[in-house]
């Protein structure tokens, strides 16, 4: 071979190695995982979820005051306690919660809102306040660069989705991975490479050993999905539910990846809300219960968090178009048998606003700084750049 047809040749293989996900090969073939190893699953509610009536405080006269088109009758609401209770599509997720493996934070937000989907969402993913320290390394980036060892060929983060990696994964340091869906992990394996010959060199044996190593790791994902049932929990068909049970097939692997992103959009209901949000919650709730009883089955729900959030919740008041605007404070969720279950905090008041939204009572970040602190066991203070009183979380 001629040194240009040579150099071409590695240079075709060199421009294929990227896209080859070896991380696979590292997770099924990981004998050196932690089994004990925490897993943080982050659930992104794109829009800004209307927290009034996903998190319902039935027994407060004035939610009837405000959502006089939108109202959830009493009847209806799936009840926590004697004050609030879930919407009626969350009858999975009211489930979880008396089965002690959901807990809801109620009036979470932080100082200053911004109605902005943009800022308000750079304020969640960087864990910061200000736009002069939104430098495109978020929170979970930062965390990724904190724990230890690490391993520079095994993904930090996984993001499930077509979008780009979102900031909060992002770090100088990270490697986050972003897969569209499950084909992305199941490489053609009738395609031939040529065994190296004895003077081919070092950058072509690697790039052969890695080819090689990536196709043997996705035939080995390929027969896993074939040897494992779809599951022992049914998912809905949704695209939320799809992403979970990638997550689910890639948590099952055993590999060292602690984090794992999905989203779930739709959540700018502006006009004629009442049934896009119950499909929304119903989607959210269903995908949630599947996942978190699929994770039971294979024993691997105690070292699992989920965390489900969104960029602000909506003004408490519905507008002339039968939707609502964007607000301020919101309830979020985490779901585990590990943790504290329940409620935290109480519902924000609808007595005492703050310009017509409802007031925030516990700082985002005091929830971030619980899941560093108490479930991934990493100091949250240089993660967040300050000390924040975390909420109680490990029970």
């Amino acid at each position: 071979m001629s040194s240009r047809r040579q150099f071409l040749h590695q240079s075709a293989l060199v421009s294929l190695a990227p896209l080859v996900p070896t991380f696979l090969s590292r997770s099924v073939t990981a004998a050196d995982a932690k089994q004990d190893d925490r897993i943080l699953v982050v659930i992104q509610l794109d829009g800004g979820n209307d927290g009034l009536n996903t998190v319902i405080p039935y027994a407060d006269e004035n939610y009837a005051r405000f959502r006089r088109e939108l109202r959830i009758k009493t009847d209806d609401i799936l009840k926590l306690d004697d004050a609030v209770g879930l919407h009626p599509a969350m009858k999975a997720a009211a489930e979880l919660f008396h089965d002690n493996r959901l807990t809801i934070v109620q009036g979470v937000g932080y100082p200053n809102p911004n109605r902005s989907h943009f800022e308000s969402m750079a304020i969640w993913h960087h864990a910061r306040l200000t736009t002069d320290e939104h430098d495109g390394n978020g929170w979970l980036g930062r965390a990724a660069e904190a724990m230890q060892p690490r391993n520079t060929s095994t993904a930090d983060s996984i993001y499930i989705g077509a979008d780009a990696v979102p900031v909060a994964l992002r770090g100088r340091r990270a490697n986050a991975l972003s897969l569209q869906n499950e084909s992305d992990l199941q490489l053609n394996s009738t395609v031939g490479w040529a065994v190296p010959t004895t003077d081919s060199s070092d950058i072509t044996d690697f790039v052969h050993r890695t080819l090689a190593q990536s196709f043997d790791a996705a035939r080995q994902f390929r027969e896993s999905n074939q040897l494992q049932t779809s599951s022992t929990s049914d998912y809905p068909d949704s695209k939320l539910a799809h992403k979970l049970q990638l997550v689910s097939k890639l948590l099952k692997l055993g590999g060292q990846t602690r984090v794992y992103y999905v989203s779930q959009s739709g959540y700018d209901t502006h006009a004629a809300q009442l049934y896009q949000h119950s499909q929304l919650l119903r989607e959210f709730a269903g995908a949630l219960k599947a996942f978190m009883n699929d994770l039971k089955a294979a024993n691997l729900d105690e070292r699992v968090v989920v965390l489900a959030f969104s960029e602000f919740g909506r003004r408490a008041e519905e507008n002339g178009s039968a939707g609502t605007d964007h607000g301020a404070a919101g309830p979020i969720f985490l779901a585990s048998p590990a943790i504290r279950h329940g409620l935290i905090g109480n519902h924000p008041s609808l007595t005492a606003l703050d310009e017509g939204d409802l007031k925030m009572a516990i700082d985002f970040r005091q929830v971030y700084a619980a899941i560093l602190d108490q479930w991934l066991r990493i100091d949250p203070v240089p993660i967040l750049g300050e000390q924040l009183p975390p909420i109680e979380l490990i029970s």
